[in-house]
């Protein structure tokens, strides 16, 4: 009897790069933590070296920021990012809804599908899943027109929209209930072939954000 072949793992760097990042987007390291690299490597069961290097290229992403001799600080979503964010996805969402009408029933079926899950998710309160989803859902419609220069621009804002919506989850547990209400009825608009419904909806869904930002939602 053949004995089962090892699992191989990952390379040490890319553990510790998953696992940082996983624990920003997440928010179990919250805005303002200072990371060590003694702490990190014990968390991860590897030496010190891979974590200067995922730790370089996390800085690069501009997820946190190195002090040498201290650690890394996890940066905290700033109102500059926030309204930076919104204004990049209206963009690129306000177009992607009206080119997704006439809406192909796959694309449909594909979306429901996702807005039934994130109903799930809301339920259970796993607000890191709902918000994964949620970026789903609107990648969904992007991916849909069929330009590939348009979704790896959609897809560098990637993680930014992860940790937004985590936060905001958290922040504003009432929000994922209109979230929810408002991916309705941008799926209603798709529905019923209504695109100049379908961007209005974007705009206000997406645009709720910039309201975060100045401050001027409690």
């Amino acid at each position: 009897m053949t004995s089962p072949t090892p699992v191989k793992q990952p390379p040490a760097a890319e553990r510790v790069y998953g696992h940082v990042k996983q624990g920003v987007l997440e928010r179990r390291y919250e805005g303002g933590t200072l990371l060590t690299e003694g702490e990190l490597a014990e968390a991860v069961g590897v030496s010190r070296t891979p974590v200067r290097e995922a730790l370089l290229r996390l800085e690069a992403e501009g997820l946190i920021k190195l002090y040498p001799k201290k650690g890394a600080l996890v940066l905290p979503v700033s109102a500059q990012e926030i309204a930076d964010v919104v204004e990049t996805r209206l963009l690129v969402e306000e177009h992607a809804a009206r080119k997704a009408v006439p809406a192909s029933p796959g694309l449909i079926e594909r979306l429901e599908q996702l807005l039934a899950r994130q109903r799930e998710q809301a339920v259970a309160g796993d607000y890191a899943a709902a918000a994964v989803t949620d970026r789903c859902f609107h990648a969904e419609i992007v991916r849909s027109g069929g330009n590939e220069i348009l979704s790896r621009l959609y897809d560098q804002l990637r993680d930014r929209q992860l940790r937004m919506g985590v936060a905001v989850m958290h922040s504003h547990p009432d929000r994922i209930a209109k979230t929810l209400a408002e991916h309705e009825e941008l799926l209603g608009a798709l529905r019923s072939g209504d695109a100049e419904a379908a961007v209005a909806v974007v705009g206000r869904h997406v645009g709720w954000f910039s309201h975060l930002a100045r401050g001027e939602v409690r």
